[in-house]
């Protein structure tokens, strides 16, 4: 998709882009009262003025604001043009999004391949996500120059098929406060907290959307399992895709004194969803975080469809670089 030469900010009024064309989706957060309109190929977003984003460019809509308005074909154009479309609940943070309907011509028939899918298979596969989150994992703590980095690539070495001895879980135990303090654990309320679980459900979503976009259930996990989640495979897909966030809110945390306050900023947020524009490496080259979710999806419904884990296709964290595709 080709974007146009605009980039959303967070009230949703458009700031040039610089001069060199860049290949790129949009994400357009509103966090200021608005009313959202389809304009014949266009999102109208009417403030105090109104500005215009062609469907076709947007990747993710967020509504970060009590006071927003939105009409019945804006819903439909998201569904016709694959936009995750995000709500925000009381605490600012993401509690919902719409996804595509039945896009995928052959759905059906991948939700049975997915529903029968054997559980040697099943299990190599999460294998090969443990291995690739850990492995991330490693190169943000690499990125710190933290000495847990070494410790942290054994348990990587030591992932079996389907993880018995939940070397995620050990990894997760010995990465964390390595990353953000010896202290920290994620149930305790901070600034750092609220920025992964806004990041984190905001790739939560993306992976979602792929997910659907190759015809396949969101709730049928290939680890996750739960009868209350509805998002079971997302939850899956995810896991190599979470140090893309944690590199960028340990990285805000060591860099600035300004995030010790709970709230996140409009910036925060901007910076956060920007996130899935962020270069990571995968076997067919460079990409954005969101291009690769998309390519993750296609190669999972591959094992499904009677293929190998081999197949599997997930991204290699390699910085923070904003994805820039010249021509």
């Amino acid at each position: 998709k080709q974007s146009s030469n605009f980039r959303s900010t967070y009230s949703g009024i458009l700031f040039p882009l610089p001069e060199r064309p860049v290949v790129t989706w949009r994400s357009v957060v509103i966090s200021k009262p608005a009313k959202l309109k389809r304009e014949h190929f266009s999102l109208a977003i009417e403030q105090s003025q109104t500005a215009f984003v062609p469907f076709e460019d947007i990747a993710v809509i967020v509504l970060a604001h009590r006071e927003i308005t939105i009409t019945h074909p804006v819903l439909s154009a998201c569904g016709d043009y694959g936009i995750g479309l995000y709500a925000c609940g009381d605490n600012h943070q993401p509690n919902a999004v719409l996804l595509p309907f039945l896009q995928h011509s052959r759905a059906v028939r991948m939700q049975r391949l997915q529903l029968d899918v054997d559980r040697p298979t099943a299990k190599r596969a999460w294998a090969e996500i443990v291995k690739s989150k850990i492995k991330n994992q490693c190169f943000v703590l690499k990125a710190f120059e933290l000495d847990a980095a070494e410790r942290l690539a054994s348990h990587e070495r030591r992932v079996r098929s389907g993880d018995p001895d939940n070397l995620e879980a050990q990894a997760a135990a010995l990465y964390f406060p390595a990353l953000f303090s010896r202290g920290f654990n994620r149930a305790q309320e901070s600034w750092t907290n609220s920025a992964l679980d806004y990041g984190y459900a905001v790739m939560r979503g993306a992976c979602a959307r792929a997910l659907v976009a190759h015809g396949m259930l969101p709730s049928i996990g290939l680890f996750h399992d739960s009868e209350q989640n509805a998002f079971n495979l997302a939850d899956d897909l995810i896991e190599p895709y979470r140090p893309v966030v944690d590199l960028h809110v340990a990285r805000n945390v060591r860099g600035s004194g300004s995030t010790s306050l709970f709230e996140l900023t409009s910036a925060d947020k901007a910076a956060l969803i920007s996130l899935l524009n962020v270069d990571v490496g995968m076997p067919r080259g460079v990409m954005s975080v969101l291009a690769s979710i998309d390519q993750a999806a296609q190669s999972l419904a591959r094992v499904y469809d009677g293929g190998s884990d081999s197949l599997l296709e997930l991204p290699r964290v390699q910085g923070l670089m904003q994805h820039k595709d010249e021509r």
